[in-house]
């Protein structure tokens, strides 16, 4: 007998000596028993929970031998963790999940319900409105295509039998390997990473190593819940329950008392992303807000390499205020089948968290690259192996009478024959052929169907919409009230947005009671309700979170970000998270949200550097993402009704980032000019009005010939008063306002700067990493010769009170760069 392992071969030999050793059973068991008297398995359930993980076990196999000769990109498996297999058995097909990349067998099971079941029912079952303590049914374990007989059969007849039971779990094995040998026909990511995803699975992809998606299942949970009670409120009055707007609107994409799923390792409960979803599930369930997710812990006691104290995992689960805790030993079928379906039946019928804390092991180290027997000694390796689940539901297969050593090892043989079939065959398949086919999930863009959804917002909100909007603004419209200052602005299209968006809400800190802290959602909690307009808990991880889940379950969230400084320790949610997921999807999943942020710098007398940042540049890096600068009240209305409608329509993740100190200007040139304010548009000129992405706005001051000043928010005010200034000198001058940091409006920048040959950029940014240098890059990408020049903020980040402007930008600065400039 092997005393560890390390290596595949080690694994697949004491596997196989296992099997050699089971003794028989004193009689066969019918199949359709339970395996033992008090089971809440039978014997062909059982079975099926053996092949599932076979199959997890082959494929983490074929990872490793692809590998071997350069072919295989992704070796991170599920050995040890195939127990998994009996929580997907526990839970039903339609219950979104979202999957450790050790979860193999999980998704292999899911896909063998699916195949059996492939149209299951998303009809709301009658438990969803039931107040009784009845629980509900699990989904049941896909049927053995062939039971074993009483007679053992033959040589031919097992593998026959063995082939049979595989076509269940041949999808999920095809999709695995096409995942690891990056095959463009992988039908989830397309070759862009090893996924566990499936739309038709409800299994929502995710590449997590750092439980960043546990903040999006606690989202996720709450639109769940959200949509459930609309449409049990919906149903009651004929209505039903609808996602989206217009036309375009669909029904919510899972049944009403489904429950998410989210798996993850232990190491993971230590980071901060995992800490704020536990927290957030609890602090609404003590706020009586219900959120049904389970949560699955799958311990092996490891972080890669560094291991997680004795006790730590259960005590920091256990101590989760508002989470109920559950345990199983993963090596044990029967037990995890158990406790498994005890916690999802309790997460069903009372709509709150729980976490399932499921005990496993790791076999073959983190990956095919780590040398565990570096920080493992042999002992501890062997009494692994000992706790083998595969292995473990063998035993209790001999041991019940339903199968033999032989015949197990016989199923075992056939899979890995058919796994290494399937390898051989992904093996040719296509790559990804070039940049453009990598980024053509990423974030597609359908301008026209954009501008439809504007207007067709725009004759809604003119003709049958007239009364309600009528009513929602009190019988006097935005566009009857008046000049309106930026913030004001802002806040009547965020109120136009809800009456066009039936699943719009708006929600962060301070949003609903305050208003904001700016007063920009003032009084939006009193038009549209609490369910719509809420505050949240002091988090941006969870803000995110609950946005990116509410998004993908069917909602359009618009969460607020209070301070662009306050962004930073949360941005790996839209980096990580929100903007990967129609690129790892192939747009099978979305998430489309509008995030508000107030930023930006030069608020007089308040702040330092947490309340007056200039720092996007970790925006402008993230692939896909939507950063819209409102600058002026006249921009900011049509450009957030643009926003709404791409996130609608393409799945949009953008950034809507208001410059806090234009919030309330209302002065351009002098004190009471009145020049900054602007009317709102009547749903009439929305459609004149409309704003693309990526289209900057041009201002001319006198002859507009000498000079281009390009520039954003805060720049586009000081640029105008430069303007004017160099007006009085007899410097023509054409102000850009990019109003789109991505994308850059690239064909307007090198049109306006060809139109004079002298470039300006003003850069509010810092010198490093700002959104100048984005602009220059692109006048010499398109091969402008003319003269161009810089200013822009100091590196710095920005002190208290006066300090402030000597780092910041200012109109005189622009006025001197410009002189510079012209005198060249």
């Amino acid at each position: 007998m092997l005393s560890d392992v390390t290596t595949p071969q080690d694994l697949d030999d004491r596997f196989r000596e296992t099997l050699a050793a089971l003794p028989a059973a004193e009689r066969r068991r019918d199949p359709a028993d339970p395996v033992t008297d008090d089971a809440p398995l039978t014997g062909a359930q059982l079975l099926d929970l053996f092949d599932a993980q076979v199959t997890s076990r082959q494929l983490d196999l074929a990872g490793r031998w692809l590998r071997s000769f350069g072919e295989g990109f992704y070796t991170i498996g599920s050995a040890g963790h195939e127990g998994n297999a009996a929580v997907a058995a526990a839970l039903r097909p339609t219950d979104p999940a979202l999957l450790h990349y050790r979860s193999g067998a999980f998704y292999c099971l899911r896909a063998a319900q699916v195949a059996a079941d492939p149209a299951p029912s998303a009809e709301p079952s009658t438990e969803a409105e039931s107040t009784t303590e009845t629980e509900p049914t699990s989904a049941p374990v896909p049927s053995a295509d062939a039971a074993v007989s009483e007679a053992e059969p033959s040589g031919s007849e097992q593998a026959t039998e063995a082939a049979g039971n595989f076509t269940a779990y041949a999808d999920a094995a095809r999709d695995v390997l096409r995942g690891m040998v990056a095959s463009s026909r992988e039908p989830i990511a397309g070759g862009r990473h090893k996924v566990f995803g499936r739309a038709d699975l409800a299994i929502v992809p995710t590449t997590s190593t750092i439980a960043s998606h546990l903040p999006r299942a606690v989202g996720m949970g709450l639109a769940v819940e959200r949509l459930r009670r609309l449409d049990s409120a919906g149903r009651r009055t004929g209505a039903g329950v609808r996602v989206g707007s217009g036309a375009g609107a669909t029904h919510a994409p899972w049944p009403p008392d489904a429950i998410v799923v989210c798996s993850f390792g232990d190491a993971s409960v230590n980071h901060a992303s995992a800490t704020a979803a536990f927290n957030t599930a609890g602090w609404y369930d003590h706020a009586g807000l219900r959120i049904p997710v389970l949560f699955v812990c799958e311990d092996n006691g490891l972080g890669i390499s560094v291991r997680s104290p004795e006790g730590w995992v259960e005590a920091t689960l256990r101590a989760k205020p508002g989470i109920r805790y559950f345990s199983a030993d993963g090596s044990d079928p029967v037990q995890t089948y158990a406790v498994a379906a005890e916690a999802a039946a309790w997460v069903r019928r009372n709509r709150r968290p729980a976490v399932l804390h499921l005990r496993t092991v790791r076999l073959m180290g983190h990956a095919g690259a780590d040398a565990e027997t570096a920080y493992r000694s042999p002992a501890e390796l062997a009494e692994d192996l000992d706790r083998d689940p595969v292995a473990g539901t063998a035993r209790l297969l001999a041991a019940a009478g339903v199968a033999t050593g032989a015949e197990l090892l016989s199923r075992y043989d056939e899979t890995g024959w058919q796994v290494r079939r399937l390898a051989e065959e992904v093996l040719g398949e296509p790559k990804l052929a070039g940049a453009a086919d990598v980024v053509s999930t990423l974030a597609p863009r359908r301008p026209v169907r954009v501008a439809r959804a504007v207007a067709d917002a725009a004759a809604r909100a003119s003709g049958p919409g007239a009364a309600a909007r009528a009513e929602a603004f009190g019988g006097k419209p935005p566009e009857l009230a008046g000049p309106m200052t930026l913030a004001q602005s802002i806040n009547a299209a965020l109120a136009d947005g809800m009456l066009d968006h039936p699943q719009m809400a708006v929600f962060g800190e301070d949003v609903a009671a305050k208003g904001g802290v700016y007063g920009v959602t003032k009084g939006l909690r009193d038009r549209f309700g609490a369910a719509r307009v809420f505050d949240t808990l002091l988090d941006e991880t969870s803000v995110l979170g609950l946005g990116l889940g509410a998004g993908l379950a069917g909602m359009l969230p618009v969460p607020e970000i209070q301070y662009l400084a306050y962004l930073h320790n949360a941005e790996d949610q839209l980096r990580g998270e929100a903007a990967t997921m129609r690129f790892f999807s192939q747009g099978a999943f979305r998430n489309p949200m509008v995030v508000r942020v107030a930023g930006l710098a030069y608020q007089e007398g308040f702040g330092g550097h947490f309340h007056n940042d200039n720092s996007v540049a970790v925006l402008r890096d993230v692939p896909g993402l939507v950063i819209a600068v409102p600058a002026r009240p006249d921009d900011a209305a049509p450009m957030l009704r643009t926003c709404l409608a791409s996130a609608a329509v393409d799945g949009s993740v953008c950034v809507f980032l208001e410059p806090i100190a234009l919030y309330h200007t209302r002065d351009l040139y002098a004190d009471g000019d009145g020049e900054w304010l602007a009317g709102y548009p009547e749903p009439g000129g929305w459609v004149a009005g409309h704003v693309p992405i990526g289209r900057a706005r041009v201002y001319r001051v006198g002859s507009a010939d000498d000079l281009t000043i390009i520039t954003f928010g805060n720049g586009v005010r000081m640029s105008l008063r430069a303007a004017a200034v160099l007006a009085e000198e007899g410097v023509g001058t054409r102000v850009v306002d990019l109003r789109w940091l991505a994308p850059l409006p690239v064909a307007d920048i090198i049109r306006e700067s060809s139109a004079t040959g002298r470039v300006l950029v003003v850069d509010e940014t810092r010198r490093s990493g700002g959104v100048g240098e984005g602009v220059i890059a692109a006048l010499v990408d398109a091969g402008y010769v003319g003269a161009a020049r810089r200013v822009a903020g100091v590196d710095s980040f920005v002190p208290l009170g006066p300090a402030a402007r000597h780092v910041l930008v200012s109109a005189e600065a622009i006025t001197d760069g410009a002189r510079t400039l012209l005198a060249r």
